[in-house]
């Protein structure tokens, strides 16, 4: 059996290729994806694989994007560290999803799932996953975000007021919080985690390092291969970019 696997954090791929080959000795993993751009051009280039692992935010933003583009034709089983996505994408007829972190009897129990469906999936010639839910997916209500967060500073305890962040970025897995005073405070989240809790018209995940506010974006110039090089303020540490494939939604961001 040949799976595909969709995840941007590299300790996250080698757990998972660790824990199928603990589990069955009958699976081989064709590649392991970390974005939606390579994906699309993964599944554009090689032959479609008998499952895929595919991690609900990746890099350039959720993962759902990719059956805009591409129509999948087997089995999924998403993997997401949020449980109202898990419930989401359970709904979207998705064979099974995982919680991070992944454990070994939930991985076998969803393997086993694919095994009693596998036949009747080789026999579509259409996709089962319900693109108007995957609609609303992308576009979930939320009425409460987070206002304030809290950062370590040496001893103290310091909490910002999300209308003081600038911006966030993650730096050899530690998470930064910039303020418009150019602060630098550590949080205790992931980026994912507070990508999470932002008001998504206020903050756009630009890459896989980056969370900005729209305050923050200074000037947004195009750049080699579709891309766009985003200018921040205050400055960031190193040149911020938006993948081709995430360049339109980052500007239709702007314009709202």
């Amino acid at each position: 059996m040949k799976v595909l696997i969709v995840e941007d954090e590299p300790f996250a791929q080698q757990e998972l290729k660790r824990l199928l080959s603990a589990t069955r000795n009958d699976i081989t993993v064709s590649d392991c994806i970390d974005s939606i751009e390579d994906t699309i051009s993964w599944l554009r280039t090689n032959p479609l694989p008998d499952l895929i692992f595919l991690d609900i935010q990746l890099s350039d933003g959720l993962s759902f994007e990719i059956f805009r583009q591409e129509k999948i034709l087997c089995p999924v089983i998403f993997t997401t560290a949020f449980d109202e996505y898990a419930i989401q994408a359970f709904k979207v007829n998705s064979i099974d999803y995982l919680l991070k972190p992944v454990k070994q009897p939930d991985l076998a129990a969803a393997l086993d799932k694919f095994d009693e469906i596998r036949d009747s999936y080789q026999s579509l010639k259409q996709p089962v996953i319900d693109i108007k839910m995957l609609e609303q997916l992308l576009n979930p209500s939320r009425k409460e975000y987070k206002s304030r967060f809290i950062a370590r500073l040496g001893d103290q305890i310091k909490h910002i007021p999300i209308e003081e962040v600038a911006w966030f970025y993650a730096e050899d897995n530690v998470v930064f919080l910039v303020t418009k005073a150019n602060n630098r405070y550590i949080i205790d989240y992931t980026l994912d985690q507070a990508c999470q809790q932002l008001d998504p018209s206020r903050y756009f995940r630009i890459n896989r390092g980056f969370v900005a506010a729209i305050q923050s974006i200074g000037k947004v110039s195009r750049y080699f291969n579709g891309r766009l090089l985003v200018e921040l303020l205050p400055a960031s540490p190193e040149p911020v970019y938006v993948s081709r494939a995430k360049a339109q939604e980052f500007i239709d961001w702007l314009d709202k």
